[in-house]
């Protein structure tokens, strides 16, 4: 469709512009500094600079913003670029400003600028200084506003993020249905430019019909990013989940990569886990306020931190060309947000690792939340999060299975190794008849159900609805019983990703035959196929693998050996050095550098400072000569388990506060104290106990003697040192107790 733009037509404004190949290149290296366009770039630049609606699918990375940025510094005008998200907007803005010597070339206009600000921009626009303004929807909704734009010379709208559109599309916003008619309201004429990475042949639909597009100007690039790997891991406990990842990213130090996680909350709790870890990150999500979210993400940019751990359900608006893996803590609630934060990496053309943690708990716990809402959007976002368990759980091509839900066809001879699947393939088995059989009973029920009734059905499951519409009663009903919910489901999908079968978005998923289907029940052919992982199995059979490795005995009495060389050079007690513990945990854990030493339970960093090194060495040697395999690769550090009375007494003691008042404001007895105490310098931590001393004990001679027992003694074990120490005078309980945390402080931390 041919937009008249203006008195000025496209006609006319296009003869003005050299839109020869020569001419747009020439143009392309004066504004953007490019030598060359990628893929059909040139194409939709042309499309635009003629005035047409243009509809533009390409996939994150392969440069949708050119296609609007180059024709709006060409074309007389304000180019108006309606944006989600107030981040990604400033990004854009100073990513083409980066570009010019005036910054008056790109503003943004939203809620986060000042009323000096706002008349600033709407200045330079006046006067025919900026070619792209970037908007919120809402922003548009504003009358002064719609007023300012309809007297501007508006070159075309650009609608990014177009998916937003559709209530099908990952991330719908009800103000995006209303774009269409705050265009007319501005000027109907005017051309829009559509653009989306993500949107099924469904939200393509959407996206036209609600825009009032022409489908003819559609330019769909290949949703295909073959410099991503993709993998699924099966999700365990935490501790296994954070040792993976730590792995993952200390396999190459320094590089920048997205965890996206589902609540705020782990947002803040895995980035603690990287930190004391030795990984620079940083949480970013919603509940941030706009001045720490701004410092996270600028961090970010800058390469202050590495890692960035966001919420999966918060755009984040991240232009990182050299991200180099994005890993998902939690899984995403569709295949368009999959899709889209997965291709946050590689986006310079470079490799980029994609790693999924899965366990279908994480989809359980998302449907939960459905509970409350319309029976259309829960069945609709139930159908979505059902797609991504599919991905997940197949052991076919993951990128076929990606680029078949965006409606192109893939040879996953192509895919080169480059997913989990394809490097690592599980053994096909022949299932022709099985595949003629679910077939047959897709068409038996008249082509109305999804997978769920179909696999009830031919398992022969008794539920309500098998009773309710008498398919208990047909004669096919539960002809596969004596195969599991996991192979049929892998039968389906395998026969949706053929082409035997396709699925009806608009009715819910409902798979209907397709004509290569009816062909296939006709006459039957050989169909192999790999069962679908199952990857609660996978986690627990890990959970078992990463139960704790077993102490190695033999180790163990040569650390106890060298400790009691070491102390006796020290001229203190073997247990000052460590203390059994300490020893059991390295004879388990084999912990062969500083960092992983002052991991181990009782072991400070001033500890290992001072006593860890010919440790390190010893065990170092007794790996490389036996050759051991370590039960871990990394040993996770966690975060720190101080309860709040333990930091309340660490403070109190700081500040030099009588025992008796902190046993008072921290409700304990003179017991729960001296416990609270000995746990605290048992771990490492150094406290100074000297004004303590001095209060309690006001003997010189007896603080001496109790500390030179210490000295000597075998053990710090407090009833064997009260018994020995009143062998020899009478001393009290307290006295030791205290000199006893003296000691420890002061020698072992």
């Amino acid at each position: 469709m041919k937009v008249d733009i203006s008195p000025n037509t496209a006609e006319a404004t296009a003869s003005a512009i050299d839109l020869s190949t020569e001419g747009l290149h020439q143009a392309l290296q004066t504004h953007l500094g490019f030598n060359v366009f990628k893929g059909n770039q040139e194409e939709i630049v042309r499309s635009v600079l003629k005035g047409y609606d243009t509809f533009v699918i390409m996939p994150t990375g392969a440069g949708k913003s050119l296609c609007y940025q180059l024709p709006a510094m060409m074309l007389p005008g304000t180019a108006i670029i309606i944006s989600p998200l107030i981040a990604l907007m400033k990004n854009q803005v100073d990513n083409v400003r980066s570009y010019n010597d005036t910054d008056d070339i790109a503003h943004f206009l939203n809620s986060s600028l000042s009323k000096t600000q706002i008349r600033k921009v709407k200045k330079d626009i006046t006067e025919g200084r900026t070619k792209m303004l970037y908007v919120a929807p809402e922003t548009l909704t504003k009358e002064e506003n719609i007023e300012f734009f309809a007297e501007t010379n508006v070159s075309f709208v650009a609608v990014d993020e177009a998916h937003c559109i559709s209530e099908w599309g990952h991330d719908f916003r009800p103000e995006y249905r209303r774009i269409r008619d705050m265009i007319n309201q501005i000027n109907q004429r005017v051309p829009i430019v559509a653009l989306t990475a993500t949107a099924t042949p469904k939200v393509q639909s959407d996206i036209i019909k609600n825009l009032g597009l022409d489908s003819e100007n559609l330019y769909m690039s290949s949703f295909n990013r073959d410099n991503l790997y993709y993998e699924v891991r099966p999700k365990a406990k935490q501790e296994s989940t954070i040792r993976q990842i730590v792995g993952i990213i200390k396999e190459k130090p320094g590089q920048s990569g997205i965890i996206y996680v589902q609540s705020r909350k782990n947002t803040e709790e895995v980035a603690k886990l990287l930190n004391v870890n030795g990984i620079k990150a940083v949480a970013y999500h919603a509940g941030l306020d706009a001045k720490t979210r701004t410092k996270a993400q600028d961090d970010f940019l800058m390469e202050e931190v590495d890692v960035i751990v966001a919420t999966i359900a918060f755009g984040m608006g991240i232009d990182k060309p050299d991200v180099r893996f994005v890993i998902h803590y939690d899984i995403p609630k569709s295949i368009e947000n999959y899709y889209q934060e997965t291709g946050r990496a590689g986006r310079d053309g470079l490799d980029g690792r994609c790693v999924t943690f899965y366990n279908y708990s994480d989809i359980a716990r998302l449907e939960k939340f459905l509970r409350d809402k319309p029976v259309a959007e829960r069945e609709m976002t139930a159908q979505l999060m059902q797609e991504m368990v599919a991905y997940a759980e197949t052991t076919s091509c993951r990128r076929k299975f990606l680029l078949h839900y965006f409606g192109e066809k893939f040879d996953d001879s192509r895919c080169n190794g480059m997913c989990d699947n394809c490097r690592h393939p599980k053994v096909k088995t022949e299932a022709g008849e099985d595949v003629a059989l679910a077939l047959q009973i897709v068409e038996q029920l008249h082509e109305q159900y999804g997978f769920k009734i179909l696999v009830d059905f031919l398992l022969g499951n008794d539920t309500k609805e098998m009773r309710d519409f008498r398919f208990n009663k047909m004669e096919l009903f539960g002809a596969g019983k004596e195969q599991n919910d996991n192979y049929w489901q892998s039968i389906l999908r395998n026969s949706l990703l053929a082409g035997l079968l396709r699925k009806d978005i608009e009715s819910y998923g409902t798979l209907k035959l397709t004509d290569a289907g009816r062909q296939f029940l006709e006459t039957p052919t050989s169909f192999k196929v790999s069962l679908n992982h199952d990857y609660d199995d996978i986690a627990d059979a890990e959970e078992v693998s990463a139960a704790p490795a077993a102490l190695d005995d033999f180790l163990f009495n040569m650390l106890k050996e060298l400790r009691r060389s070491v102390a006796k050079k020290n001229n203190v007690p073997p247990y000052v050095v460590f203390q059994d513990i300490s020893l059991e945990e390295m004879a388990t854990q084999y912990p062969a550098t500083m960092e992983d030493m002052a991991k181990i339970t009782g072991v400070s960093i001033g500890k290992a400072n001072r006593y860890a090194k010919p440790f390190i060495e010893v065990i170092a040697r007794y790996i490389e000569d036996n050759d051991i395999d370590r039960p871990t690769d990394l040993l996770i550090k966690q975060v720190a388990n101080k309860s709040k009375t333990k930091v309340n007494i660490i403070n109190s003691i700081d500040k030099r506060i009588p025992l008796k008042n902190i046993i008072r404001d921290n409700n304990l007895t003179w017991e729960d104290l001296m416990d609270e105490l000995y746990t605290i310098v048992a771990s490492g931590t150094r406290v100074n106990l000297d004004y303590v001393v001095e209060e309690e004990i006001a003997d010189e001679g007896i603080r001496e003697d109790i500390y030179e027992y210490f000295r000597t003694a075998p053990t710090d074990n407090l009833e064997i040192a009260f018994k020995k120490l009143n062998e020899i005078d009478d001393f009290d309980l307290r006295e030791v107790q205290l000199m006893r945390l003296k000691f420890i402080s002061e020698m072992a931390n």
